[in-house]
């Protein structure tokens, strides 16, 4: 990988956003507290589109494999943000390099299956509200350290795009994230690698490769939050887990035996299911439904905030919460990963939209 000079590139499509503030340690870890909001940078609308923009300069190019396929392009996205945009034969898509953060995928000739929210924030120090933020190396709120940003710093750390290929119809994406000053003054304070490999076609495949570096062995808790687009949250089903215990979150993580039921949506719900293989099905009667595959996770979470927490998060629209829904692959409390010197684990998810 080597430095680019500077070049033209097209500004994204821009998102309300919300002026910083800190959070409470308390705070649910799926919850941004309602801050006052404020200005954010936009592009200059240049068409009859409210999302067409002027190009501009990057005053720097961020580092991009030596060549690209066609079929890739490194823009600036909301907020200034570094963006990369696939538009394959079999899928399109948006990757932030905050974070590798998927933000859109769209398989040809279907509907866009990843949600995200309106009124999200674009900011360095700011998680990206929706598609699909990676949580490493805790999950929630981080036992013992209560200043820790919830869900680790691997969704708020910018990575390297190291790697992009056309495979068939496919394209394949590669980010890596390995430890920095930074990493090693936090709560996780190990060496390590993350290679998170994004594949976008007719499905989305996404498999995260952690490998320890440290003499030792460590543990982590990972987590795809995937961020599921629906048309009315109160008529879905999630199928799949019938019969798996859970924890609820919102009743102190009381453990809950299985219902023989597909999840169905009344009230807020935020449950992690332990101990669990099983491909989940989001059943959307309006036409949104997706089968979320997975391999070598065993927990898998289940969140929609309602409508009283949507009121208080800053970078959820109120009214958002009907057209959204949390099926997440992860492996988190009792399913966390060990791994010992030297050796790694990858955590896969494939979406495939269902007809």
């Amino acid at each position: 990988m080597r430095p680019q000079s500077p070049r033209p590139v097209a500004a994204g499509s821009g998102h309300a956003n919300a002026a910083p503030s800190s959070s409470s340690s308390s705070a649910h870890p799926h919850a941004t507290p309602r801050r006052q909001r404020g200005p954010r940078p936009a592009c200059a609308p240049t068409g009859p589109s409210a999302g067409s923009c002027e190009t501009v300069t990057m005053p720097f190019a961020p580092p991009v494999p030596a060549s690209l396929p066609a079929s890739v392009e490194v823009g600036l996205g909301s907020g200034g943000l570094p963006v990369v945009r696939v538009a394959g034969r079999q899928g399109s898509a948006e990757i932030y390099l905050h974070g590798a953060q998927v933000t859109a995928w769209t398989p040809a000739g279907g509907r866009p299956v990843l949600w995200l929210s309106a009124t999200s924030r674009f900011l360095p120090d700011a998680a990206i509200r929706g598609g699909v933020p990676i949580c490493f190396p805790w999950f929630g709120a981080k036992a013992g350290a209560p200043s820790a940003a919830a869900h680790g710093f691997a969704r708020l750390t910018e990575w390297e795009f190291v790697d992009a290929q056309e495979a068939g119809d496919d394209v394949v994406l590669t980010f890596r994230l390995g430890d920095t000053p930074a990493t090693r003054a936090s709560a996780w304070p190990h060496r390590f690698e993350a290679l998170y490999t994004v594949t976008v076609g007719t499905r989305l495949a996404l498999a995260l490769r952690i490998t320890n570096l440290e003499p030792e062995a460590v543990t982590f808790e990972e987590a795809l939050h995937t961020y599921l687009r629906v048309d009315d949250v109160r008529d879905v089903r999630v199928a799949g887990l019938e019969g798996a215990p859970f924890l609820d979150q919102l009743a102190g993580l009381t453990e809950v035996p299985g219902a023989s039921e597909p999840v169905r949506f009344e009230a807020e719900t935020d449950r992690i299911y332990l101990g669990t293989d099983a491909a989940a099905t989001v059943i959307d009667p309006a036409g949104h439904s997706v089968t979320i595959e997975k391999r070598e996770s065993h927990s898998t979470v289940v969140w929609n905030p309602w409508a009283a927490k949507a009121r208080s998060m800053s970078d959820f629209g109120d009214e958002e919460w009907t057209g959204m829904v949390c099926v997440e692959t992860a492996n988190i409390r009792g399913d966390l990963v060990r791994l010992e010197p030297g050796q790694s684990h990858t955590m896969t998810a494939v979406l495939a939209a269902v007809a």
